[in-house]
């Protein structure tokens, strides 16, 4: 194994989602008032995700969602898409409250970046990349120390989606025996294990949505991760 593969929310950004999606909403209703009702606007957004996630075919995830966002709104959506885009640079900021840092992921990113390891943000590509970018920096990491991160502005597929892991290995040129995805959520994160990705379960900020048995390679809590990686051999 050479190459780590890691979730963002939940994982490398520890959060209430609840809290974050509260945040989120509540400040994506403010900055779209005079476009369009708060309620409206957030059931819109989340049907056209649903879309976004179900989609099978090799379409950039941007390119679906605005898709079928238009068809529910009324108005010009270019002017949507610039609001979209200012959203992220202003009110998007203040959802920074529902997050915090894990000391124990700063210190595993560091130290897998002493031993060799390529690292990988394989989080869901449901936003766009300056979006993510705020989230890894909220993180308190740099994203510069990743090889490749996902966003909705490159990738065609979503999790759980296995087309969106095949994708990431294609696009970094890695075999799913070379990786491990690390992740908080059993029915998105842990299907990359059926490509034969090893798989680690971080358990703080758990998502299991079923009944079903957990099947993970590891599990275990952000100290246990780093403990881990701690055990992890350098690469040459």
């Amino acid at each position: 194994m050479n190459t780590i593969l890691f979730d963002l929310d939940g994982t490398l950004l520890p959060m209430d989602i609840n809290a974050f999606m509260e945040l989120y909403f509540r400040e994506l209703s403010y900055a779209f008032k005079d476009l369009i009702n708060g309620e409206e606007l957030g059931r819109n957004i989340w049907a056209s995700t649903k879309v976004m996630v179900e989609n099978v075919e090799e379409r950039v995830n941007e390119e679906i969602f605005m898709e079928d966002f238009s068809r529910r709104v009324n108005g010009d959506i270019e002017e949507y898409k610039n609001r979209f885009d200012e959203f992220y640079d202003t009110g998007f900021l203040k959802v920074k409250g529902s997050v915090y840092e894990s000391e124990y992921i700063k210190k595993s990113i560091a130290l897998l970046k002493v031993k060799g390891y390529n690292l990988v943000i394989a989080t869901n590509p449901l936003f766009p990349q300056k979006a993510i970018l705020h989230r890894i920096h909220w993180a308190g990491l740099n994203s510069e120390d990743f090889s490749y991160i996902s966003s909705y502005e490159k990738n065609h597929y979503c999790k759980p989606q296995i087309k969106f892991y095949e994708e990431i290995l294609k696009d970094i040129g890695k075999a799913a025996e070379e990786c491990m995805m690390v992740g908080n959520d059993v029915q998105e994160d842990l299907i990359a294990g059926k490509l034969g990705m090893k798989t680690y379960l971080i358990n703080d900020h758990l998502l299991h949505r079923t009944k079903e048995d957990i099947k993970t390679d590891y599990e275990g809590s952000y100290e246990d991760f780093y403990k881990y990686v701690c055990s992890l051999p350098k690469i040459n």
